[in-house]
Protein backbone atom coordinates (compact mmCIF):
# COMPACT_ATOMS: atom_id res chain seq x y z
CA UNK A 1 0.00 0.00 0.00
CA UNK A 2 1.02 3.82 -0.88
CA UNK A 3 0.17 6.47 0.97
CA UNK A 4 -2.71 8.88 -0.34
CA UNK A 5 -1.14 11.68 -2.26
CA UNK A 6 -1.88 15.12 -1.02
CA UNK A 7 -1.00 18.40 -2.67
CA UNK A 8 2.91 19.56 -2.16
CA UNK A 9 3.96 22.06 0.23
CA UNK A 10 4.39 25.02 -1.84
CA UNK A 11 6.60 27.30 0.76
CA UNK A 12 9.67 26.35 0.87
CA UNK A 13 9.67 26.45 4.54
CA UNK A 14 7.20 23.63 4.34
CA UNK A 15 8.75 21.81 2.11
CA UNK A 16 11.71 21.70 4.24
CA UNK A 17 9.63 20.61 7.54
CA UNK A 18 7.94 17.72 4.88
CA UNK A 19 11.30 16.99 4.39
CA UNK A 20 12.25 16.02 7.77
CA UNK A 21 9.55 14.57 8.71
CA UNK A 22 9.58 12.41 5.85
CA UNK A 23 13.45 11.88 6.66
CA UNK A 24 12.33 11.31 10.20
CA UNK A 25 9.59 8.42 10.32
CA UNK A 26 12.37 6.56 8.06
CA UNK A 27 15.14 7.02 10.55
CA UNK A 28 12.61 6.19 13.52
CA UNK A 29 11.14 3.18 11.66
CA UNK A 30 14.88 1.77 11.02
CA UNK A 31 16.70 2.83 14.40
CA UNK A 32 14.02 2.96 16.61
CA UNK A 33 13.54 6.74 18.97
CA UNK A 34 17.10 6.08 21.03
CA UNK A 35 19.12 5.27 17.73
CA UNK A 36 17.47 8.50 15.92
CA UNK A 37 19.78 11.48 16.12
CA UNK A 38 18.70 15.86 14.56
CA UNK A 39 22.29 15.34 12.98
CA UNK A 40 20.95 12.09 11.46
CA UNK A 41 17.21 13.48 10.32
CA UNK A 42 19.14 17.03 9.06
CA UNK A 43 21.33 13.96 7.13
CA UNK A 44 18.51 12.22 5.38
CA UNK A 45 16.82 15.49 4.77
CA UNK A 46 19.34 17.00 3.24
CA UNK A 47 18.48 20.11 5.25
CA UNK A 48 21.34 21.97 8.12
CA UNK A 49 20.49 20.81 11.60
CA UNK A 50 19.57 24.38 12.79
CA UNK A 51 16.99 24.07 9.98
CA UNK A 52 15.70 20.96 11.94
CA UNK A 53 15.87 22.54 15.25
CA UNK A 54 14.11 25.95 13.88
CA UNK A 55 11.26 23.45 13.17
CA UNK A 56 11.40 21.07 15.85
CA UNK A 57 13.00 22.26 18.80
CA UNK A 58 13.73 18.69 20.49
CA UNK A 59 13.48 15.46 19.32
CA UNK A 60 10.86 14.57 21.43
CA UNK A 61 8.81 17.09 19.55
CA UNK A 62 9.77 15.82 16.00
CA UNK A 63 8.51 12.52 17.34
CA UNK A 64 5.21 14.20 18.25
CA UNK A 65 5.38 15.18 14.65
CA UNK A 66 5.67 11.46 13.80
CA UNK A 67 2.63 10.70 15.91
CA UNK A 68 0.44 13.03 14.22
CA UNK A 69 1.20 11.40 11.21
CA UNK A 70 0.49 8.01 11.95
CA UNK A 71 -2.79 9.67 13.75
CA UNK A 72 -3.73 11.12 10.48
CA UNK A 73 -2.75 7.89 8.34
CA UNK A 74 -5.51 5.79 10.58
CA UNK A 75 -7.82 8.30 10.61
CA UNK A 76 -7.90 9.46 6.97
CA UNK A 77 -10.35 6.47 5.58
CA UNK A 78 -13.16 7.20 3.95
CA UNK A 79 -16.05 6.74 5.76
CA UNK A 80 -19.02 4.18 4.45
CA UNK A 81 -22.21 5.90 5.42
CA UNK A 82 -24.66 3.59 6.39
CA UNK A 83 -27.46 3.10 4.20
CA UNK A 84 -30.77 0.90 5.36
CA UNK A 85 -30.65 -0.44 1.46
CA UNK A 86 -27.90 -2.34 1.62
CA UNK A 87 -27.57 -5.75 3.54
CA UNK A 88 -25.32 -4.90 6.77
CA UNK A 89 -22.37 -7.83 5.79
CA UNK A 90 -21.85 -6.00 2.48
CA UNK A 91 -21.63 -2.17 4.26
CA UNK A 92 -19.39 -3.68 7.17
CA UNK A 93 -16.91 -5.67 4.88
CA UNK A 94 -16.75 -2.49 3.19
CA UNK A 95 -15.75 -0.49 6.00
CA UNK A 96 -13.21 -3.05 7.33
CA UNK A 97 -11.35 -3.44 4.02
CA UNK A 98 -10.33 -0.20 4.08
CA UNK A 99 -8.65 -0.93 7.57
CA UNK A 100 -7.34 -4.20 6.18
CA UNK A 101 -5.41 -2.12 3.76
CA UNK A 102 -4.03 0.26 6.47
CA UNK A 103 -3.08 -2.75 8.51
CA UNK A 104 -1.41 -4.85 5.95
CA UNK A 105 1.27 -1.92 5.26
CA UNK A 106 4.38 -2.67 6.37
CA UNK A 107 5.91 0.63 6.74
CA UNK A 108 2.26 1.01 8.82
CA UNK A 109 3.18 -1.20 11.22
CA UNK A 110 7.24 -0.62 11.98
CA UNK A 111 6.49 3.30 12.65
CA UNK A 112 3.87 1.51 14.99
CA UNK A 113 6.17 -0.51 16.33
CA UNK A 114 8.21 2.22 17.32
CA UNK A 115 5.78 4.64 18.49
CA UNK A 116 4.23 1.63 20.91
CA UNK A 117 7.59 0.70 22.09
CA UNK A 118 8.36 4.82 22.63
CA UNK A 119 4.99 5.36 24.66
CA UNK A 120 5.62 2.53 26.76
CA UNK A 121 8.79 3.94 27.83
CA UNK A 122 7.00 7.17 28.28
CA UNK A 123 3.44 6.71 29.51
CA UNK A 124 2.47 10.40 29.28
CA UNK A 125 2.27 9.90 25.17
CA UNK A 126 0.27 7.04 25.33
CA UNK A 127 -2.22 8.91 28.01
CA UNK A 128 -2.34 11.87 25.17
CA UNK A 129 -2.82 9.50 22.45
CA UNK A 130 -5.73 8.05 24.38
CA UNK A 131 -7.17 11.30 24.65
CA UNK A 132 -6.81 12.11 21.49
CA UNK A 133 -8.26 8.99 20.48
CA UNK A 134 -11.62 10.21 22.07
CA UNK A 135 -11.80 13.14 20.04
CA UNK A 136 -12.86 11.71 17.04
CA UNK A 137 -15.26 9.00 16.64
CA UNK A 138 -13.96 7.05 13.64
CA UNK A 139 -16.23 5.79 10.92
CA UNK A 140 -17.32 2.55 12.42
CA UNK A 141 -18.40 3.68 15.52
CA UNK A 142 -20.95 6.21 13.26
CA UNK A 143 -21.90 3.07 11.12
CA UNK A 144 -23.46 1.43 14.17
CA UNK A 145 -24.79 4.13 15.67
CA UNK A 146 -26.67 4.95 12.76
CA UNK A 147 -27.62 1.04 11.93
CA UNK A 148 -28.52 1.20 15.96
CA UNK A 149 -31.05 4.01 15.19
CA UNK A 150 -32.04 2.42 12.23
CA UNK A 151 -33.53 -0.83 14.06
CA UNK A 152 -30.91 -2.77 12.11
CA UNK A 153 -28.60 -3.33 15.15
CA UNK A 154 -29.42 -4.00 18.66
CA UNK A 155 -29.87 -0.88 20.69
CA UNK A 156 -28.78 -0.20 24.25
CA UNK A 157 -24.85 -0.72 23.25
CA UNK A 158 -22.10 1.82 23.21
CA UNK A 159 -21.15 2.07 19.41
CA UNK A 160 -17.56 2.83 20.52
CA UNK A 161 -17.43 -0.15 22.72
CA UNK A 162 -19.45 -2.87 19.93
CA UNK A 163 -16.53 -1.11 16.78
CA UNK A 164 -13.58 -2.00 19.50
CA UNK A 165 -15.32 -5.41 19.67
CA UNK A 166 -14.94 -5.51 15.94
CA UNK A 167 -11.64 -3.98 15.74
CA UNK A 168 -9.88 -5.84 18.08
CA UNK A 169 -11.21 -9.22 15.99
CA UNK A 170 -9.39 -7.97 12.99
CA UNK A 171 -6.31 -6.73 14.90
CA UNK A 172 -5.70 -9.99 16.65
CA UNK A 173 -4.42 -11.59 12.80
CA UNK A 174 -3.45 -8.16 10.68
CA UNK A 175 -1.77 -6.24 13.50
CA UNK A 176 -0.84 -7.11 16.62
CA UNK A 177 1.07 -10.87 15.58
CA UNK A 178 3.02 -8.58 13.03
CA UNK A 179 3.69 -5.65 15.45
CA UNK A 180 4.68 -7.71 18.12
CA UNK A 181 6.54 -11.10 16.88
CA UNK A 182 7.24 -9.62 13.09
CA UNK A 183 4.45 -12.20 11.20
CA UNK A 184 4.17 -11.59 7.75
CA UNK A 185 1.40 -9.93 6.72
CA UNK A 186 -2.12 -11.91 5.66
CA UNK A 187 -2.54 -13.08 2.14
CA UNK A 188 -5.15 -11.93 0.44
CA UNK A 189 -7.45 -14.92 0.57
CA UNK A 190 -6.64 -14.66 4.62
CA UNK A 191 -7.48 -11.28 4.86
CA UNK A 192 -10.68 -12.02 3.07
CA UNK A 193 -11.41 -14.89 5.51
CA UNK A 194 -10.74 -12.71 8.79
CA UNK A 195 -12.72 -10.02 7.35
CA UNK A 196 -15.94 -12.29 6.61
CA UNK A 197 -15.41 -14.72 9.99
CA UNK A 198 -15.25 -11.48 12.21
CA UNK A 199 -18.03 -9.49 10.22
CA UNK A 200 -20.48 -12.58 10.91
CA UNK A 201 -19.47 -12.96 14.45
CA UNK A 202 -20.42 -9.68 14.60
CA UNK A 203 -23.53 -9.54 13.48
CA UNK A 204 -24.47 -12.91 14.48
CA UNK A 205 -24.00 -11.25 18.13
CA UNK A 206 -25.29 -7.95 17.42
CA UNK A 207 -27.58 -8.20 14.48
CA UNK A 208 -31.86 -7.55 15.21
CA UNK A 209 -33.19 -10.72 13.91
CA UNK A 210 -36.37 -9.83 12.35
CA UNK A 211 -39.50 -11.57 13.77
CA UNK A 212 -42.25 -13.46 12.16
CA UNK A 213 -45.95 -12.33 12.01
CA UNK A 214 -48.66 -14.69 12.42
CA UNK A 215 -49.06 -15.24 8.86
CA UNK A 216 -45.50 -17.10 9.04
CA UNK A 217 -43.95 -13.87 7.02
CA UNK A 218 -40.90 -12.10 8.17
CA UNK A 219 -41.58 -8.47 9.42
CA UNK A 220 -39.21 -5.59 9.39
CA UNK A 221 -37.67 -4.81 12.43
CA UNK A 222 -40.26 -2.06 13.79
CA UNK A 223 -38.79 1.50 13.35
CA UNK A 224 -37.84 0.39 9.80
CA UNK A 225 -41.77 -0.99 8.46
CA UNK A 226 -42.79 2.48 10.82
CA UNK A 227 -40.33 4.54 8.59
CA UNK A 228 -42.04 2.98 5.28
CA UNK A 229 -45.16 3.50 6.11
Amino acid sequence: MTEAPTAPPTRLTDRKRDAIVQAAIAEFREHGFSGTSMDRVAAAADVSKRTVYNHFPSKDELFEAILDHLWDRSHSLDDVAYDAARPLRAQLLAVLEQKMELLNDTSFIDLSRVAIAEMMHTPERAQAMVARLSEKEEGLPRWIRAAQQDGALRAGVDPQYAAHQLHGMVKSFAFWPQLAMGQAPLTTAEQQQVLGDAVDMFLGFYAVRPAMDATGTTAAPAKRAARRR
